[in-house]
């Protein structure tokens, strides 16, 4: 399987909730929901732990596909990835890397960083 990067720089190919849908594994969507919820301080159920990756403009995607903002320019500029966009390094991505920077590491790989 081909890796999917998301717009963030998130491997969606390696999410728990694109693994879970792809394989129809409850066991992963439970275990995931408890994480998440827990990580997250958030209610989140096994039901929701689906997603196709964020790269997709229809289908199943995890609820904060839908409502990032990063995917959202990403989208709006017709770019892939936050790598292919002219104000790569933007604070909206900068913020992103505060918190995960295994992104940050793939998105500088595909920027040529």
């Amino acid at each position: 399987m081909n890796k999917i990067i998301a717009s963030c720089g998130l491997i969606c190919t390696e999410c728990p909730a694109f693994l879970a849908h792809k394989n129809n594994d409850e066991k992963l969507r439970i275990k995931t929901a408890k994480q998440w919820s827990k990580e997250f301080k958030a209610d989140i159920k096994p039901e929701n732990i689906n997603c196709v990756g964020c790269l997709e403009k229809d289908g199943i995607l995890f609820h904060h596909c839908l409502e990032c903002k990063i995917r959202a320019c990403c989208l709006e500029k017709n770019i892939p990835n936050c790598a292919h966009c002219d104000d790569y390094g933007c604070e909206l991505i900068t913020e992103f890397f505060d918190c995960v920077q295994e992104a940050e590491k793939v998105l500088d790989k595909i920027y040529g960083k």
